[in-house]
This record gives C-alpha cells, sequence and structure tokens, in this order.
C-alpha cells in the first residue's frame, strides 16, 4: 500500500505528521489481515504501536505489512513505513486486531 506525500499530511518543516505514517501502518495491516484470512472479515484495532525512524520525505511512502499470527480471536501483524524514491524505513508498526 502507498500514499503519496502532500501538503495535506506534511507539519511544519515538510515532513509527514506521525498520525498519517500511523494510520497508513494500521490500514496495511488491516489489508494484511485480509489477505490472511481469505476474506473481508471486520477486525478492530487493540494495540498500535509505531516506533518512527526518520523523517518521512520524498514523492510517498510506502507500506509492507504482514500477519506474524493469527488465532480465534485476535491477529497480530508488523509493518515497515519506506519513504520512495529513497527506499529508507522512515517507521516500524506492531499491532493486534480483534476478529
Amino acid at each position: 500500500m502507498e500514499i503519496p506525500i502532500t501538503e495535506e499530511i506534511n507539519r511544519i518543516g515538510g515532513i509527514v505528521s506521525g498520525q498519517a505514517l500511523a494510520a497508513l501502518a494500521d490500514t496495511a495491516m488491516v489489508f494484511a489481515c485480509f489477505g490472511h484470512l481469505d476474506a473481508v472479515e471486520p477486525v478492530g484495532t487493540v494495540t498500535l504501536d509505531t516506533q518512527f525512524l526518520r523523517p518521512a520525505t520524498g514523492d510517498s511512502v510506502r507500506a509492507e505489512a504482514e500477519v506474524t499470527r493469527a488465532g480465534k480471536a485476535m491477529v497480530f501483524a508488523r509493518a515497515t513505513l519506506i519513504a520512495e524514491p529513497s527506499g529508507k524505513p522512515v517507521a516500524l508498526a506492531t499491532a493486534t486486531f480483534a476478529r
């Protein structure tokens, strides 16, 4: 999943806001849940932990997400956010989702 870097998500200083990055990570992990479960099954974010590594700058931010474990009641996932075109990771996130 990828979003363009625009003025609407930039904060003062020309870097992407943490809120936009956290929302991207959360959304990408929800879609990873859909892929893992082979269905668009409602999941609710229980925990979301985001570590910001460096300012996100460039043209866009790409999210790579995967499910690390899925049980009957909970799904665990992680995501890496990467600035493009530099290819540098800007944030790491983990989340727990209720099924």
